[in-house]
């Protein structure tokens, strides 16, 4: 895995996060597209939980130098990383609450993002990804070492723009008269 190209394509895709902020008001980010589904600013915090729980899984297994080396991914998991993204399908999460809390404000999430773009370029400057074997384990997708971790956490919020996409039609489709 070639950290030259993983770390600038995670800094482009989180620098997009970043960006589309700018195109809403809170309220807009508050909307829900359906009763049943997360709203973009739901999306949003989702996208930053998850990737701080995967900065912690990328410091871990550099820490563990070669324990769990041996162990591998999930075929479902190799197989996204084989095409370097999720497929274009719709998953169904158990733990995707669609009464999960709205963000407080537009500013949040900015820092959120802005943190976790720091603390993964900070954790890339400092650690030698390219000498750590160590592998800690996705709840179910198998064993990822550091440099999988990252590459994972770009390819999930890569994902997470189709999601957004199609808030969006929802949301702008909605508000013009004839549609």
């Amino acid at each position: 895995m070639d950290m030259h190209k993983v770390l600038p394509q995670f800094n482009a895709t989180i620098d997009k996060w970043i960006a589309y902020l700018d195109d809403y008001t809170l309220t807009m980010l508050c909307q829900k597209p359906r009763p049943a589904a997360w709203s973009l600013g739901q999306v949003y915090l989702h996208v930053i939980a998850d990737t701080g729980y995967f900065i912690g899984e990328i410091k871990t297994a550099l820490l563990l130098k070669n324990v769990n080396h041996e162990q591998e991914m999930h075929p479902d998991a190799k197989a996204i990383f084989a095409q370097q993204g999720f497929s274009d399908s719709l998953f169904s999460n158990p733990s995707n609450d669609p009464d999960s809390p709205q963000p407080d404000s537009k500013a949040a999430l900015r820092q959120g993002l802005l943190s976790i773009k720091e603390a993964i370029n900070q954790c890339c400057a400092t650690a030698d990804f390219y000498n750590a074997h160590g592998k800690t384990q996705h709840p179910g997708l198998g064993y990822f070492s550091a440099a999988e971790w990252l590459q994972f956490a770009e390819m999930h919020m890569r994902h997470h723009l189709r999601q957004k996409k199609r808030i969006d039609e929802a949301l702008f489709s909605a508000s013009q008269p004839g549609k």
